[in-house]
């Protein structure tokens, strides 16, 4: 295997995709030019836009976008040339006629797949229709910390047989430690004939450590956020990660100063608050809960009066997946009931 600055390591910028999940998918079109040009002169090689489940994920269930996503695609366009846009795709969300296909329309270079890290066949569909088109596809393995390492290399090898170009790991719920990565990485990057890519989140605040550990362990994609605009505690920083590359003499397109500038005006535009590591984010950590939970969570603890953490720690028990969104409300209603039966007692 080749060392790491012997390997061309491609950097995907998803602040405009995960960032959504930090402000109720509420990014707007200003918004979205600004940082898509930001990111073009950072020298991001793909950028990712849209809802922060991914296209057709607009809803009442995970939380209505402030633009379709036709809007935000064409929005960020028409500001890139070298950097490549992307999107993701998880089937049940979207679709082929109502959403892969019109936002191919609008010039999306490169799709990402995504399913639940034990239900890669799922996106069969999509990744071989999508290789028959000439598209590049890549494979994304969701709350893969949930999976051993032999469960990820039998999932991978089905999105390898499908066609795609390489699969990532998505440390969904910030729970990955670096010896995780190094194993789980390691092994696909060793089982496999395409790319491996890692995800982080950060909210055992482990991100930059994990992404760098990833890079390492031979991984040749790596997924960050400006700022670690993203879900729960945030994902692994741009301008972090570019620094530590910098350090390490791994070889990417990046700029260093233009991926500074990109942290700053996306701070100073559109990030309302920096991601950081909370009580909320910490336990979701530890809980292995998938990121995106942390705001519903918040609320339904204060809608029923119950600690968000106990809620999140019952979520991990039962090993909730994003899309069952439903049994936040059901956790924290059966705490509540529990919590005044105690009272009466």
């Amino acid at each position: 295997m080749n060392t790491p600055a012997e390997r061309r390591l491609n950097i995907c910028d998803t602040t405009l995709r995960d960032g959504n999940h930090a402000v109720a998918h509420q990014l707007g079109h200003a918004d979205i030019a600004a940082y898509a040009k930001a990111a073009e002169l950072a020298g991001a090689d793909l950028l990712e836009v849209g809802h922060g489940n991914g296209l057709g994920a607009s809803s009442i269930q995970v939380g209505r976008a402030a633009l379709t996503d036709r809007e935000m695609l064409t929005a960020a366009r028409a500001q890139l040339k070298q950097t490549r846009l992307g999107v993701l795709s998880i089937p049940g969300f979207a679709t082929v006629e109502r959403d892969l296909k019109p936002a191919l329309d609008c010039g999306v270079d490169e799709v990402r797949v995504g399913a639940h890290c034990t239900e890669a066949d799922v996106t069969r569909q999509q990744i071989t229709m999508l290789r028959e088109m000439g598209v590049t596809v890549k494979g994304m393995l969701l709350m893969s910390h949930m999976a051993s390492t032999k469960t990820l290399i039998e999932q991978a090898r089905l999105i390898q047989e499908y066609g795609a170009h390489a699969v990532i790991l998505m440390d969904s719920a910030g729970a990955y430690t670096p010896a995780a990565v190094d194993e789980k990485v390691g092994a696909l990057v060793e089982e496999l004939d395409i790319e491996i890519g890692f995800h982080g989140h950060n909210n055992l605040g482990l991100s930059v450590m994990n992404s760098m550990a990833a890079v390492k362990a031979g991984a040749t994609i790596v997924d960050v956020t400006a700022r670690g605009f993203g879900a729960g505690a945030g994902n692994a920083p741009l301008e972090l990660v570019a620094a530590n590359l910098h350090l390490e003499q791994i070889e990417t397109r990046l700029q260093l100063f233009a991926a500074l500038d990109a942290a700053d005006l996306a701070e100073s535009t559109f990030v309302k608050r920096i991601p950081t590591n909370d009580s909320v984010t910490i336990a979701s950590g530890i809980a292995g809960v998938f990121s995106g939970f942390a705001a519903p969570t918040r609320r339904a603890a204060e809608r029923f009066q119950v600690d968000p953490r106990e809620i999140l720690m019952e979520l991990g028990r039962r090993g909730v997946v994003a899309g069952q969104e439903d049994a936040i409300i059901e956790v924290a209603m059966g705490l509540a009931q529990k919590n005044s039966l105690y009272d009466v007692i």
